[in-house]
């Protein structure tokens, strides 16, 4: 290790902070998805909320130590000149030809997981929101025989399809897997500054009632906007145009269904009465 990795440029100048920041915002996505899939959770208020804190606190050790230890077997001259397949590599280096095959095994296994994870979890979503008719209803029906939304399950599926080979089609495979990244990072990064800037307007009575409301309910989310806002901008600023043309097109598509929510499903969502969090013991004594 040197004091290279510690310079906001990277280690010999060549990093980018903003791009450092994207793929770590990548890397954590999901990692909340207890939030959104709690209908069948115990008191699913308190419980799925402290799951996606003690996930990421988990997985942050986890990548951390990974990442320092991985980094350090080769001089990073040599692990970028192997950046595409820098684990491989590394794991090579560290147990010859038998290593390198274990690895290759282990981040195709790891890909498929995290595939299903995220179909699983998409659909458990777009399942929740077709409920609500803000998706077409037929997207929120449930199979007797597996109990699992099976329709929003293979549509979910189909489109992940479609998009991977579009990108294969019009680049190559690490340019694919590159966009893909990037995409998806700005995407997650944008729905966290607005889920914060959320949560900021639900609990604005209790922002001011004491320090330690002040603190989480006010400053860390102003200061996650401000942060998340200056990676977005940043990454955008430098983005190539697939980049730019999948998130216009992933705009375009989310204000049409939301026009069709509103105007032509007619969604009880848009008639919720707008309201705001006041004391603690108002929300504990809400039930489940």
């Amino acid at each position: 290790m040197t004091r290279g990795w510690f310079s906001i440029r990277g280690d010999g100048g060549h990093g980018s902070l903003s791009a450092g920041f994207l793929i770590a915002v990548f890397m954590y996505t999901g990692w909340d998805g207890t939030i959104y899939v709690n209908e069948e959770v115990r008191h699913r208020r308190i419980n799925p909320g402290r799951a996606a804190i003690m996930a990421v606190a988990f997985i942050a050790v986890l990548f951390t130590v990974s990442q320092v230890g991985l980094q350090g077997v080769v001089s990073p001259a040599r692990l970028q000149a192997n950046g595409p397949a820098a684990l491989v590599y590394v794991a090579q280096v560290l147990g010859g030809s038998g290593g390198a095959k274990v690895m290759a095994l282990s981040l195709a296994l790891s890909v498929i997981a995290s595939t299903g994870c995220g179909i699983v979890l998409t659909a458990r979503m777009i399942y929740g929101m077709a409920s609500h008719r803000v998706l077409p209803p037929f997207l929120a029906n449930v199979s007797r025989r597996f109990a699992t939304p099976v329709a929003a399950s293979i549509v979910v599926g189909l489109i992940l399809i479609v998009v991977t080979w579009l990108y294969l089609l019009t680049s190559s495979v690490a340019s694919a897997f590159t966009n893909v990244i990037a995409v998806t990072g700005l995407l997650y990064a944008a729905f966290y500054v607005l889920t914060a800037l959320a949560a900021i307007i639900y609990y604005r009575r209790r922002v001011f009632t004491r320090p330690w409301d002040a603190l989480t309910l006010g400053i860390l989310p102003i200061a996650a906007i401000g942060f998340l806002g200056w990676v977005v901008i940043r990454s955008l600023q430098t983005a190539p145009a697939p980049q730019i043309w999948s998130l216009v097109g992933i705009v375009g598509m989310g204000l049409l269904l939301m026009l069709s929510a509103r105007f032509v499903l007619r969604s009880p969502f848009f008639g919720v009465q707008r309201e705001s969090d006041i004391a603690r013991k108002h929300q504990t004594k809400r039930p489940d």
